[in-house]
C-alpha cells in the first residue's frame, strides 16, 4: 500500500484574477531569444534560456535554434561552467545542415550545451570505418548517423524491381553492420541509428499492386534489421522514424531532396531533433524517475468534492472512458519503474476510497509509491514528497489541468517538469508523452522493481520514527551489503546508475554497457559493484565502486551511491573494504578523486572523513565543474590519498560480504 498525507489543511488562497499559468522568471517578462541575441547578452544568460523555449511553437523554436547555434560553445562553458555539454557528431548520405538548429535548440530545452560537428556530403563511411577521422577524435557522447532513402535508391539502377532494391538493401545493412562493429570496438559514446521512410514516389513507380507489395516487404525487411542492431549491440541506438511518420509529418521535401541533397524534410529532421534531445537527457543523467499527477480534471473528470465518488467521470461515457486511456497510460509508464504518486488538493479519506472501491479505477493503491491529499500547496508537497523519497526535485513530472497550479509550480519549483494538460481528457496522453520524460537506453530487472523498493523506503522511514536514536535503529535494520566484482548480468544496471545517479557520485562519469565491458575486461581495473538488503527487503544493486591499478597505487576513479540507501553506512564499509584489500593486494597508496556539481556537493569532504590527505595542486573541493567528465574540465577537481596506514574500522552495523574477483587479485 503507498504512503497517504493527509496533512492539515493549509488553504491556499484564492487565485488572482489573470494569474492563470502565469511563468515564471525572464518568461513572464516577455522576453525571447531574440532580445537577448540583439542585445548582445544570450552568452551571458545561457542558463535562462531552457525557461525562454518552453512553449514554443514548431516554427518558433527552430528560430531560436538557428540563433544559438551562432553561439561558440567554449564562450558559453567559460560563462557556466556549470552548464552540461554533450558532443553530438552528426554523419550520413544526405545533406544534413539543417538538423543543427533544432538539435541545439533541443538539447537547450532541457538545460544542455550542444557541441555539434556536422560532417560533410556522404561522408558516413569514412567517418565511422576510419577511427582517425574527427568523428573518433571528437570522443562523441552521441554520434548520430543519419538514415534517409536515397542510401538504398541512388544506388539501385534504372529501370529497376523490387530484387534490385532488395539487393541493394541488403549490402547496405551488411555495410552499417561493419560500421556499427567498428564504432562498438573504437568509439566511446552511443551510436544512433534510424529507420528509413519509404516515399510513395518509389511505390507508385511500381505499376502492379503485387511488386509494391514485394518492395514494402523489402523495405520492412531492411527497417527490421537495423532495429535489431539496437539488441545484438549494447552502443547503439535505432530511432523508428515510423510513429513520426504516422502523426502526419512528411518523410521528404521533392525540392530540397532533388535541389540540395536534402533528402529527409526539415520538419522529420525537427521531430528526430527532438527524440536526440530525450536521449541526451538520459546519457547525461537528467531522466526524470516520479510522475505526480493531480485528481480532478486530470485522473478522473469532475471534482470529488462536489460529485462525490459516484459522480465522477471515469469508464463510463466518452469522458469517462479518456480519463481511463489516460489511466492506462500511467500505469504502463509505472510498471517500467517510475514512480507514481498522486498530488491533489482534495479530503484524503474520499480521495483513498477511490483508489481502493471504485470500480472504474485503472489505477489502484499499489501503483502509486504515496497518494497526498491536503489542502497545503502543491509545490510544497511536492518538495515533501521528493525529500521523503531521497530523491531530487529536478527527478519529478507534475501534470495538472489547472493552469494556476501549473503556474505555481513552475514558479517556485522550477527544476519540476510540468505537463500542463487541457480540458479535453483524450488530448491527456499526447501531452505526457510528447517530451519523452522518462526515456531511457535500456530497462534492467532493477526497474521493474523500483516501486516496490521506494514503498519499502517509506517504511523504514516510518520504522526510523519509531527510535530514539539513529545507531539503535541501523542495529535493527540489519543491513547486508554484497560488494562483488561486475558480471555480465550487472553490466545494464551498473551503466544505467553511472547514468542516472547524481548526487552521491564522486566525478560523474558517465559509462554506456561497452564502457563497462571494457572496464571488466581491463586487467588493471577494479569494477565493484555494490548488493544492498536489510530486514525490508533487498534493494538490489544501489553502487558501483570503480578503479583501476598503476603499480602500486589504486586509483578510486569513481564511486556511487542511489539515494535510495544514503545514510546507512554502507559507503564507509565498501571504502573499508576497498582500501583493506588494496593493503593486502600490495598497493601502498590509495588516491580518489572528486569533481564538483550542482549536485553532489554533500560529498566534499567524503574521502577526509575516511581517512584521505589532499593532493597537492589538484584543485579544492569547491571548484565547479559540469559533472560531464569533460577532458577540459580535469583542473575542476579534488585528489586525496590515504597511506592506508591506519585503515578507518567499517560500521558495526554492516554485514558485508566481499568478492573482488581475478582483476582484484
Amino acid at each position: 500500500m503507498p504512503t497517504t498525507d493527509s496533512s492539515a489543511p493549509d488553504r491556499h488562497p484564492a487565485q488572482p484574477p489573470g494569474s492563470e499559468g502565469a511563468p515564471a522568471g525572464a518568461q513572464a517578462t516577455g522576453t525571447t531569444v531574440a532580445d537577448l541575441h540583439r542585445a548582445g547578452r544570450l552568452v551571458k544568460e545561457y542558463p535562462t534560456v531552457r525557461g525562454l523555449l518552453t512553449g514554443l511553437s514548431e516554427s518558433e523554436l527552430l528560430t531560436a535554434g538557428q540563433l544559438l547555434s551562432r553561439l561558440d560553445p567554449d564562450d558559453v562553458r567559460a560563462s557556466h561552467p556549470a552548464v552540461p555539454q554533450v558532443r553530438i557528431a552528426v554523419t550520413g548520405h544526405g545533406t544534413l545542415a539543417q538538423l543543427t538548429a533544432p538539435l541545439t535548440a533541443e538539447l537547450a530545452r532541457h538545460g544542455l550545451l550542444s557541441r555539434i560537428h556536422l560532417s560533410d556530403f556522404d561522408s558516413y563511411v569514412f567517418d565511422l570505418g576510419d577511427t582517425d577521422s574527427d568523428l573518433y577524435k571528437g570522443e562523441p557522447d552521441l554520434a548520430l548517423l543519419v538514415l534517409d532513402p536515397m542510401v538504398v535508391f541512388d544506388e539501385v539502377p534504372v529501370p529497376w524491381r523490387p530484387e534490385d532494391v532488395e539487393r541493394t538493401a541488403a549490402e547496405k545493412c551488411a555495410l552499417i553492420e561493419r560500421l556499427v562493429a567498428r564504432f562498438e570496438s573504437a568509439g566511446r559514446g552511443t551510436l544512433v541509428l534510424n529507420t528509413l521512410p519509404l516515399p510513395r514516389r518509389f511505390t507508385a513507380q511500381l505499376v502492379d499492386h503485387r511488386s509494391r507489395a514485394r518492395l514494402g516487404a523489402v523495405w520492412r525487411e531492411f527497417n527490421t534489421r537495423l532495429l535489431a542492431l539496437a539488441e545484438t549491440h549494447t552502443a547503439v541506438v535505432t530511432i523508428d522514424l515510423d510513429p513520426l511518420l504516422a502523426e502526419g509529418v512528411p518523410a521528404v521535401d521533392a525540392r530540397l531532396s532533388l535541389y540540395a541533397k536534402a533528402h529527409l524534410s526539415p520538419a522529420l529532421l525537427a521531430r528526430y531533433a527532438r527524440e536526440i534531445g530525450h536521449l541526451a537527457r538520459n546519457v547525461t543523467g537528467r531522466t526524470k524517475k516520479t510522475l505526480a499527477v493531480d485528481l480532478d480534471g486530470t485522473l478522473w473528470g469532475g471534482v470529488l468534492g462536489d460529485d462525490g465518488i459516484e459522480g465522477i467521470e471515469i469508464a463510463d461515457g466518452y469522458r469517462g472512458a479518456a480519463f481511463t486511456a489516460f489511466q492506462k497510460v500511467i500505469k504502463q509508464i509505472g510498471s517500467q519503474g517510475i514512480l507514481l504518486a498522486a498530488v491533489s488538493k482534495n479530503d484524503i479519506e474520499p480521495v483513498t476510497e477511490v483508489f481502493r472501491d471504485h470500480a472504474g479505477m485503472t489505477l489502484r493503491p499499489d501503483d502509486m509509491v504515496r497518494i497526498t491529499a491536503n489542502w497545503r500547496p502543491k509545490p510544497d508537497n511536492l518538495s515533501e514528497l521528493a525529500q521523503a523519497l531521497n530523491l531530487a526535485v529536478d527527478s519529478f513530472v507534475f501534470v495538472d489541468d489547472s493552469p494556476y497550479e501549473c503556474g505555481l509550480v513552475r514558479h517556485a519549483a522550477p527544476d519540476v517538469a510540468v505537463v500542463q494538460v487541457g480540458l479535453e481528457p483524450a488530448q491527456h496522453i499526447e501531452a505526457l508523452l510528447a517530451d519523452g520524460w522518462f526515456d531511457s537506453r535500456e530497462l534492467t530487472a532493477e526497474d521493474r522493481t523500483r516501486v516496490v523498493k521506494y514503498r519499502d523506503e517509506l517504511v523504514r522511514k516510518d520504522f526510523l520514527d519509531s527510535f530514539d536514536s539513529l545507531d539503535e535503529y541501523l542495529r535493527q535494520l540489519d543491513v547486508r551489503v554484497r560488494l562483488a566484482a561486475v558480471t555480465d548480468a550487472d553490466v545494464a544496471r551498473v551503466s544505467q546508475i553511472t547514468q542516472r545517479t547524481n548526487q552521491f557520485n564522486l566525478t560523474t562519469r558517465r559509462l554506456q554497457p561497452a564502457d563497462v565491458r571494457a572496464l571488466m575486461a581491463d586487467p588493471a581495473a577494479l569494477t565493484l559493484a555494490i548488493h544492498a538488503a536489510d530486514r525490508f527487503g533487498d534493494n538490489g544493486t544501489v553502487g558501483v565502486i570503480l578503479a583501476h591499478r598503476d603499480g602500486t597505487t589504486l586509483h578510486l576513479d569513481n564511486f556511487l551511491l542511489s539515494c535510495r540507501v544514503f545514510s546507512r553506512g554502507i559507503e564507509q564499509a565498501c571504502l573499508a573494504a576497498v582500501l583493506r584489500h588494496a593493503r593486502a593486494t600490495g598497493v601502498t597508496r590509495v588516491t580518489g578523486t572528486y569533481r564538483p556539481t550542482a549536485k553532489n556537493h554533500k560529498l566534499k569532504d567524503f574521502y577526509p572523513r575516511a581517512g584521505f590527505t589532499p593532493v597537492d595542486g589538484s584543485g579544492g573541493p569547491d571548484a565547479e565543474g559540469d559533472g560531464d567528465g569533460d577532458a577540459e574540465d580535469v583542473a575542476n577537481k579534488a585528489v586525496f590519498q590515504h597511506d592506508l596506514t591506519e585503515i578507518a574500522a567499517p560500521p558495526e552495523h554492516i554485514h558485508l560480504t566481499e568478492s573482488f574477483g581475478e582483476n582484484g587479485s
